[in-house]
């Protein structure tokens, strides 16, 4: 059960205050802090393993002192309040494990601030990543490919990153490509990896980038997301003249993939064609190992900690693709669903069926 969050006092310092709630986040592995303003001072919550957890509340005046800490430590306008703000602090400032940016924004109950965490770690392997053994060896077997388009889905914070990072290590291991990727951000640093980073201010788009990258003959092309049709059509293209692509489209399902694709580029022989391999997948938190789902101080009394992928995916060959021709999207069906994969993690006792229908309903 969660006790209700406790209160730091006016009479604390704020640099200190400061330190003490990155200290605690990072010890419990939140990737975001949340400071909610309002008229008593401000809430404050973690992002928990996807989930919002409450943490505790400054009072008032304390509060105001922290958020103008965070502002300067940001290198942003400590006076203003009525407009958005972005900064970064510098881990070495702060004493803190991870780097961590800052979003400021205003509300009506005066202003939010978010802290997010960006873990220094390394890269994991696809092994690492703990997905089923079917899933892993077929993603494996695609990376062995020339050619080919595999797309990547699920809402935001899913995984989709992570799964893209194990594949660039896969490919940088074998070092015998060049790897060009297009990021929206540059989150990680790959060694013997390409990595570009979009700016929208600058004109740089993924389409821009991607067209002119292509010049720069890599042999596989990495697009962090697949957002219009410009995006979408020159993908295909890419995939289908010797190149491999890997990108994420958002959507529901395997099915859902096709469908937007579709829509995104009208000749569907070259969609059909260059599509390889569909991966969708989620992220299901794991149960505490200290106290086996009880609850307790090293999982902020959840019950769970960290989180384990979920996926369904499926493996385009000629048959499949003959029915899809004739049939559409209908044809589409994963190897193993999203269920499934869950099942599977329930018989091994690592979630439990509460965390499996939130997440799934």
């Amino acid at each position: 059960m969660r006790s209700n969050p406790a209160s730091i006092n006016e009479s604390g310092s704020a640099p200190e205050t400061l330190e003490q709630l990155i200290r605690k986040a990072e010890a419990a592995g939140a990737s975001d802090i949340h400071l909610q303003m309002n008229g008593e001072g401000a809430q404050v919550a973690f992002r928990l393993d996807g989930l919002m957890t409450p943490s505790v509340v400054i009072e008032k005046n304390l509060a105001e002192r922290v958020f103008g800490r965070i502002k300067f430590l940001a290198r942003l306008k400590t006076y203003q309040e009525s407009l958005p703000q972005d900064g970064r602090i510098d881990r070495k400032d702060i004493g803190a494990r991870n780097e961590i940016r800052v979003a400021t924004y205003p509300a009506k109950k005066k202003e939010k601030i978010v802290l997010r965490l960006f873990a220094s770690k390394e890269n994991k392997t696809l092994e690492q990543l703990e997905l089923s053994p079917d899933a892993c060896g077929e993603i494996k077997a695609f990376l062995q490919r020339q050619s080919g388009l595999l797309l990547l889905t699920g809402p935001a914070g899913s995984g989709k990153t992570t799964t893209i990072y194990a594949c660039l290590r896969q490919l940088a291991q074998e070092g015998s490509r060049h790897v060009i990727t297009v990021e929206d951000p540059v989150e990680q640093i790959i060694p013997g990896i390409m990595q570009t980073e979009i700016s929208e201010a600058r004109g740089l788009d993924f389409a821009t980038a991607a067209r002119h990258l292509l010049r720069q003959d890599p042999q596989v092309l990495v697009l962090g997301e697949i957002r219009d049709d410009q995006t979408a059509n020159l993908a295909v293209r890419a995939a289908l003249t010797g190149h491999m692509v890997i990108a994420t489209l958002h959507a529901g399902s395997c099915k859902g993939v096709l469908e937007r694709l579709m829509v995104m580029c009208r000749d569907h022989y070259a969609v059909i064609s260059a599509l390889e391999m569909i991966v969708n997948q989620r992220l299901i938190r794991k149960l505490c190992p200290s106290c086996s789902g009880k609850g307790c101080s090293r999982c902020l009394n959840t019950g769970y900690q960290g989180r384990i992928p979920i996926v369904e995916w499926i493996r385009l060959n000629d048959p499949l693709r003959q029915e899809i021709r004739h049939r559409g999207p209908e044809a589409i069906v994963p190897a193993e669903k999203l269920a499934d994969s869950a099942r599977r993690l329930l018989e091994k006792n690592l979630t439990d069926a509460t965390e499996t229908q939130r997440l799934l309903g």
